[in-house]
């Protein structure tokens, strides 16, 4: 379950209820974004024309800290991001930030990361946009390189840590790393390097063929693909009401989204985040999702 970190819902109290309320349902996570900026300029977002970005990403909680306090309110649901964009950050400080929630939570974190695709995000940040591909193998390297026994060292081409102790530790040694990634590209080298697959989920064909796609490339790796997680991403409006002709994929009423994911029953999905697009009415998405958790346990 996404949290509300980010439009009009956003805010510590609706966090707070949302992530409570995830726990006591049974929900396995819940989850946060990164957005840095929304630019006022127009953008072109994936081959799209020219246009300002969603009015959700006016504002938008940073996601660490928003765990750091969801996991003083929680004991067992999963804490995840989906996705931190890690190349605008220093792998060390990234590596100690993920570190220290771990710690704070017990060993829930899922550390989803993203290269990130907004020009002005790389330029606020100082990180120039051609760090990505090769730059994410390296930080994933050297974040782990973080968690690992110390003296800590890494030796690469944008990044280095002479050797030396960087604590804390992750409880969970390591921390589970996905890649948030549809690419051809993004999906191989999460087959190569992470620990899963965290693919926006377009439609039932497209999702089934990602994950198969992304198990055999990482069993083609050698490594042991039945161990590697997938996570979808699922960004369509949870209703009241059924939808009709044009229901998205893993969209519309609990009970049709529900079907959606019983269909995936060895598809190779492990879990579906429902991350709504609504986010008008809090109590009406709560109740929502508790007719989904009830939903989803009477099919599967």
């Amino acid at each position: 379950m996404q949290l509300p970190t980010g439009g009009a819902l956003a805010g510590p109290a609706n966090i707070a209820r949302v992530a409570k309320e995830a726990e006591r349902l049974g929900y396995h996570s819940v989850w946060t974004y990164e957005r840095l900026l929304r630019p006022m300029a127009e953008i072109s977002m994936f081959g799209a024309p020219p246009a300002r970005i969603p009015e959700t990403y006016r504002l938008t909680y940073e996601p660490l800290e928003t765990l750091s306090y969801v996991a003083g309110m929680t004991d067992t649901v999963k804490l995840g991001t989906s996705v931190i964009d890690a190349l605008l950050h220093p792998p060390i400080v990234l590596a100690r930030r993920f570190a220290t929630l771990d710690q704070f939570s017990g060993g829930r974190v899922v550390a989803g990361l993203g290269q990130g695709w907004m020009p002005q995000e790389f330029e606020a940040a100082n990180v120039p946009m051609k760090r990505m591909g090769a730059g994410m193998d390296e930080v994933v390297a050297a974040m782990r390189a973080c968690w690992g026994p110390d003296p800590t060292q890494y030796e690469g081409r944008f990044y280095r840590i002479e050797a030396a102790e960087v604590n804390p530790k992750p409880v969970q040694r390591p921390i589970p790393v996905l890649f948030g990634s549809t690419t051809p590209a993004g999906i191989a080298r999460a087959a190569r390097i992470a620990d899963g697959l965290n693919p926006i989920a377009f439609s039932a064909a497209q999702l089934t063929e990602t994950a198969a796609t992304f198990r055999r490339l990482a069993a083609e790796a050698g490594r042991d693909a039945a161990a590697l997680t997938v996570v979808a991403r699922a960004n369509v409006p949870l209703t009241d009401e059924p939808m009709g002709e044009g229901r998205p994929f893993l969209g519309g009423a609990p009970e049709q989204i529900a079907a959606d994911i019983a269909g995936l029953s060895g598809s190779g999905v492990d879990t579906v985040l429902v991350a709504s697009i609504r986010q008008t009415d809090l109590d009406l998405e709560l109740r929502l999702l508790d007719r989904l958790r009830t939903a989803v346990d009477k099919l599967t």
